[in-house]
């Protein structure tokens, strides 16, 4: 039998923040006993709002009601897919900037690492306006993942005709062997090699991405939906463990390679005002068996619905793809069209030759879907978001490395082991459970 986890949220006095707890309920009947009379009073409950701006009600807080939070289902049994994707890190960040290729002008957007997906739409605003100036009819743009489907459809909003040229369609893309969060600022440029004014270009991205993500919202397929997420931890708030990991010698300058978690950029604080605020869990309205916890919202992507759309309203505003791969930069001379986009993802480090490309391997597990499950969760490492067309699991971080994870591996072969490792850790977390 499922066991049901219960909370109830509520504001936590006005801070804007998202509280969670329960009010005594002696108070709630006080509340309930001044309304009924002040409404009697009134001429009964239709009466109320006549006579509000005469009668001052002591109304208690907005209140959302309790929810139930279903457990995962999380066994090795259950999992229908393992995906392993390549994460193309500079740590200068996306490079945006263009350049002429014989007679064609070619503005690149690549390079993104763990942020393609949040910024796609502000990178391809960037881009697209670097390539209107040279006031073109028609657009090329090389790849057919995340980047390169919304510079396309950029481009196409801005008037433009465009052909995609690209070795896979969007369902065999590295895109769609990605985790999917809203992570903007995830593992984006090295605060000592980003220039310094990558941090107002990046907001601009963000800012640009978030806002064109909400439209579609609420969509019949949820190809961008929104859910609560909770950040669980064994330890006490305040309480800290040492890292696992050992603590490695020099900086990026000094090997080439970034050696602490602490290189890497975080501006996450510069869109604190569209994100949602977070707030930790008390003891009383904690429903998990941990010590500690915060939560939050989080804006996510289902792969397969968002590529139906955006494939959709690439072709229906007339745009072509031609399968098509390219090996040498000299070959794009060979396009009709007299602008170009370069969005190649980690393909980029062979076809530019851009040796400042840095893989980040990253794998995820997926679970038969469980339409009744609607929160996300992180714990000891491992994260869990329930998609429409799957549960997702990212493999677990077992040397607690953080941004450092991943770094420097190509290596896309998927590794089973990792994945039930990862199912293993939340299967013992619902386990704690109660009956």
């Amino acid at each position: 039998m499922l066991k049901e986890l219960r909370v109830v949220t509520e504001p936590d006095g006005g801070t804007g923040h998202c509280g969670m707890g329960e009010r005594d309920t002696e108070d709630q009947g006080l509340n309930r006993r001044t309304l009924l009379k002040a409404s009697l009073a009134c001429g009964g409950i239709a009466g109320l709002a006549a006579c509000a701006d005469r009668v001052a009600l002591p109304l208690p807080p907005p209140r959302f009601g309790k929810k139930l939070l279903m457990p995962y289902r999380a066994s090795p049994d259950r999992i229908i897919d393992i995906k392993c994707c390549i994460r193309p890190f500079r740590p200068q960040g996306p490079r945006l900037d263009a350049e002429r290729v014989g007679d064609k002008l070619v503005v690149h957007n690549y390079g993104h690492s763990g942020s393609g997906w949040s910024l796609s739409w502000g990178s391809a605003d960037v881009a697209v306006e670097k390539a209107r100036t040279a006031l073109p009819r028609r657009m090329a743009v090389i790849g057919c993942g995340i980047i390169g489907l919304t510079s396309a459809i950029t481009a196409q909003r801005a008037g433009l005709d465009v052909t995609i040229y690209a070795r896979d369609l969007f369902p065999r893309t590295r895109s769609v062997r990605a985790s999917g969060w809203w992570t903007p600022s995830s593992r984006i440029a090295l605060t000592a090699a980003a220039a310094p004014d990558f941090a107002d270009l990046w907001e601009r991205m963000a800012r640009f991405s978030w806002k064109t993500y909400g439209s579609y919202l609420g969509l019949a397929d949820r190809p961008v939906d929104f859910c609560d997420s909770y950040f669980l931890s064994d330890l006490a708030p305040g309480e800290s463990r040492p890292r696992r990991y050992q603590e490695r010698d020099g900086d990026y300058a000094s090997t080439g390679m970034p050696q602490h978690q602490s290189e890497f950029a975080d501006y996450t604080a510069r869109i604190n005002d569209v994100e949602p605020r977070s707030h930790r869990l008390t003891a009383s309205d904690n429903p998990f068996p941990v010590q500690s916890g915060v939560q939050s919202s989080t804006m996510f992507f289902n792969f397969s619905s968002m590529g139906h759309v955006l494939l959709s309203e690439f072709r229906e505003a007339g745009g072509r793809i031609e399968i098509r791969e390219f090996h040498d930069p000299s070959e794009l001379a060979s396009l009709p069209e007299p602008v170009i986009i370069n969005c190649p993802g980690y393909a980029a480090r062979d076809l530019w030759r851009d040796s400042s490309l840095i893989p980040i391997r990253g794998q995820t597990g997926w679970l038969v879907p469980q339409p009744e499950v609607t929160y996300a969760l992180r714990y000891r490492g491992v994260m869990v978001l329930p998609k429409s067309d799957g549960v997702m699991i990212h493999n677990v971080d077992p040397n607690d490395m953080g941004d450092l994870y991943g770094l420097g591996d190509s290596n896309e072969l998927p590794d089973r082991a990792d994945t039930e490792d990862a199912v293993r850790i939340i299967a013992e977390l619902f386990s704690r459970l109660p009956a």
